[in-house]
């Protein structure tokens, strides 16, 4: 019986270490992705807006007729696939983070008000996220930028006031229990004022949870923004956006599969490095708690 207890020792590290080479695996490929994706103009030659009809639909380098000048084959309208799929992880990268942020400080801000002052404010902003639930995120996004116009600015905005309920559930839960803890009942008797006690002591609290949940909206983000492109209403052509790299390839998908392959590889790996970011940040919080 013993030797079996001790054999499972090992197993288990193993697999802890093979889970911590994965997560830092994931978070090399995100930065190295967000990397090309700043410095993409330095590192391809080839500007991803210019149309060369010329070199239409050319394959990648591994295909019969490809060539090193454009290593990933370019598409119906003569443009460098490599570089339109650099700046389309760029393009992602802005959407995942700018609506992280966004639903961050609007979930934060209700969540951290409900838990910490309770009452009539509590049942308010649990009302706020009820609606919310029940508002299907897609068909919201796609009925609001039909009727104002898709643009960069305006799916930001749409995802950002979307997705935010995840949280104000954590933030409302987390300060309802910091509310009466000790050291914020000697903050209330040393004079400080509400605003003060929730940025110095409520805050600092909450920051390692509501990080985890930023790169869990930031990879719906981008799945979203993915979709709408994908649909025609995301990020207007001709800017590069890899949902609309997919819709565009797709017209060409029996002929040069490549068009749809490439960007979806380019989305899924950065959607799932994304995750395992989080899933780093998560087994950081679980060791300090």
């Amino acid at each position: 019986m013993s030797s079996v207890i001790a054999s499972s020792f090992p197993v288990r590290s193993r697999g802890e270490r093979a889970a911590r080479l994965g997560r830092g695996f994931g978070l090399a490929v995100l930065a190295l992705l967000v990397l090309a994706g700043l410095l993409g103009p330095y590192l391809v030659p080839h500007d991803p807006y210019t149309q060369d009809l010329l070199a239409r639909l050319q394959e990648p380098v591994w295909g019969e007729d490809g060539s090193w000048n454009h290593i990933l084959g370019t598409d119906q309208l003569g443009r460098d696939v490599l570089a339109r799929a650099l700046y389309g992880v760029r393009v992602s990268a802005l959407i995942g983070l700018s609506v992280a942020l966004m639903g961050g400080l609007i979930g934060t801000t209700l969540g951290v008000a409900a838990g910490y002052f309770g009452g009539a404010v509590d049942r308010a902003v649990s009302f706020l996220i009820t609606a919310r639930l029940a508002l299907p995120i897609i068909l919201v996004a796609l009925a609001v930028v039909s009727v104002v116009g898709a643009s960069l600015t305006v799916v930001v905005l749409v995802l950002g006031l979307l997705l935010w309920e995840r949280y104000a559930l954590v933030a409302r839960t987390m300060a309802a229990g910091l509310r009466n803890a000790e050291f914020v009942t000697a903050s209330r008797l040393q004079g400080c004022t509400h605003l003060q006690i929730i940025w110095r002591d409520i805050l600092p609290n909450l920051v390692g949870n509501l990080l985890i949940i930023g790169t869990v909206d930031a990879a719906m983000a981008i799945t979203l923004e993915a979709s709408l492109s994908f649909l025609g209403l995301g990020v207007p052509a001709p800017m590069p956006s890899l949902g609309l790299m997919i819709a565009e390839g797709k017209e060409n998908m029996l002929f040069q599969p490549s068009l749809v392959v490439i960007p979806s590889v380019v989305l899924f790996v950065l959607v799932l490095c994304v995750n395992r970011a989080g899933e780093s940040l998560r087994a950081v919080q679980m060791k300090k708690g």
